[in-house]
């Protein structure tokens, strides 16, 4: 049997020669020391000289500047990943801002995509609906003995793309690489699982190479009872984990939260972290403006699960501020394919019930000839201040959009989120100059800084790498039993605080990508100090926080062996 225990400052391992040249999580290649060398029966089996990891990053990024596309280059650090995870994480925290955006959003989408035509290696843990029977026996197969975190897919929801069934996978792997890049969580103790239930992409099913179960996604029933056996085997295998449900469609992603967020401690990153960061941003914005968030006049064009999700983070927070329930549902308007979401329509789950205008609000509103009400009428209207975009269609903030909410107030705050970048509702450069660099400008895939006026504008992104990690190091340091709203206000006020608009309006309303690390531990500490007051984690009131969280933070950099026969 194989011995394999992970600590912060030491591993000991079974593992020799040929085996732990290829185990990705204990080879160091060529900076295995002389003394491990022959302690591991390394001798002969690498070159003659002893490096060290800096002179191994050197070559490492030279072969990642070798590579042209970005999808060649996030292959390359996949591979890099699968063959030394130390050197991967070290490669990528150094040139953080270059390379997230090739591990994470939004090039991750492209390798979705390509997942199985492009596939090399397994990673992490598929579990399938005809195996649904088998989850405790698949779960124990995993490599890692000790998981405090897993994110979960079932492919169904991936970022502006869709359904890509077994595709998905890759969207937990690249998740749980920002935990550990910008979270400091070890990777050893993580596990990415994709629920494999089929899926309805025909193209995925009409190819012939596709890795996935090849049947269409089963029915509402038998989904949440697939769920349910999931999560009875997680909570009876991991009890204390962190569940992250990640790219859920919009049917399931709001069902499953709810139906284990008083179990367990779990979190979906498509509402509540998009909640966080963008109602972040909002805040940020707001203080900068010397308003009050319950004061904005707030669009929503695309209700699914991320629109909904901000929607309500919003609301709940104009509570906060001292609103009713019914003045604070009168400060949104969403609309979705259909248009304004009115009461009455036929379509409409429970999310969008509840923000659901009244008929007799829009009886004068302009129509278009399928009879819903369009965002420009919607802008005109109601005079927003805040326009949000969750819907993936490319454009739709057009020029006469912009100008129309410009004309109704003085710093019009303008977010189109949608991910990847071919699917934002307007490029920050065109919004800029449409309102004469009026507008307070957030996005939700990367871009480029705008030259305006001869001076250079960094475009804040409402990325959730700046929330999940802090959050969840907070969460897993703490041992949180739950995730409460005030732990999810308090990284968002944590976070709002860190964003360089709170020094000058004319600012980011976020930090940049550089100081998510930092950022982390900021949020980490806020997380914890409200499950303290919450009463969700055993951490007495008068703990050390920042030495907790300094404890729980894992460094790429290697270690020393220990070897056990």
């Amino acid at each position: 049997m194989i011995h394999l225990k992970f600590n912060k400052n030491s591993i000991e391992t079974s593992l020799q020669g040929k085996a732990l040249l290829t185990n990705p999580q204990l080879n160091k290649s060529t900076a295995f020391t002389e003394e491990e060398r022959e302690k591991f029966n390394l001798l002969g089996k690498l070159p003659y000289r002893v490096e060290t990891m800096a002179e191994q990053l050197d070559r490492a990024y030279l072969q990642f500047k070798h590579f042209e596309g970005d999808l060649q280059k996030n292959i390359y650090l996949n591979a890099l990943l699968d063959i030394n995870q130390y050197l991967f994480y070290a490669l990528v925290s150094k040139h953080i801002d270059e390379m997230m955006p090739v591990i994470y959003t939004p090039i991750v989408g492209n390798a979705v995509k390509n997942f199985s035509r492009e596939f090399r290696r397994p990673r992490g843990i598929y579990i399938s609906y005809p195996d649904r029977h088998l989850i405790p026996q698949i779960l124990k197969n995993r490599t890692n003995p000790d998981i405090q975190l897993i994110v979960a897919t079932d492919g169904e929801g991936v970022l502006g793309i869709g359904d890509q069934g077994v595709g998905g996978m890759d969207i937990p792997v690249a998740k749980l690489m920002v935990y550990t890049l910008c979270g400091g969580v070890c990777p050893f103790n993580t596990l990415p699982i994709q629920l494999d239930v089929g899926t309805n992409n025909e193209e995925l099913l009409n190819d012939p190479l596709y890795l996935g179960w090849r049947e269409k996604r089963i029915g509402q029933a038998e989904y949440d009872e697939f769920v349910g056996l999931f999560v009875d085997a997680v909570q009876k295998e991991f009890p204390n984990v962190y569940l992250h449900w990640e790219d859920f469609g919009t049917r399931n992603a709001r069902k499953n939260l709810e139906r284990y967020r008083n179990d367990m401690c779990t979190f979906n990153d498509d509402m509540q972290g998009t909640g966080v960061v963008t109602l972040s941003a909002i805040v940020s914005a707001s203080k900068a403006l010397d308003t009050k968030v319950s004061e904005h006049r707030i669009v929503v064009y695309g209700a699914g699960a991320a629109g909904a999700g901000i929607s309500q983070q919003i609301y709940d927070l104009m509570l906060r501020e001292g609103l009713s329930e019914e003045e604070a549902k009168k400060r949104f308007w969403l609309i979705d394919r259909y248009g304004l979401i009115i009461e009455g329509m036929d379509h409409l789950n429970e999310a969008k019930r509840f923000f659901a205008r009244k008929p007799e609000e829009v009886t004068d509103w302009k129509r278009e000839s399928h009879g819903y009400i369009a965002l420009e009428e919607v802008i005109k209207q109601t005079e927003a201040t805040i326009l949000i975009g969750c819907s993936t269609q490319k454009g739709h903030f057009t020029e006469s959009i912009i100008k129309m909410m410009a004309s109704h107030v003085e710093r019009p705050i303008i977010l189109p989120l949608s991910n990847p970048t071919e699917k934002s509702e307007a490029v920050p450069a065109d919004i800029m100059h449409w309102t004469n660099n009026k507008a307070i400008i957030a996005t939700g895939s990367p871009f480029e800084p705008v030259l305006f006026d001869g001076k250079k504008f960094h475009i804040a992104q409402c990325n959730n790498a700046f929330v999940f990690p802090g959050i969840g190091l907070g969460v897993i340091a703490c041992n949180a039993t739950r995730l409460t709203d005030n732990m999810l206000w308090a990284a968002c006020e944590a976070l709002s605080n860190c964003a360089p608009i709170m020094e000058d309006v004319n600012q980011p309303v976020l930090p940049y990508l550089e100081d998510t690390p930092a950022v982390a531990k900021r949020l980490a500490k806020a997380v914890i100090e409200s499950a303290i007051a919450d009463g969700v984690t055993d951490i007495a009131a008068d703990t050390n926080i920042d030495a907790l969280i300094e404890e729980h933070v894992w460094q790429a950099e290697y270690v020393p062996y220990t070897l056990v026969k």
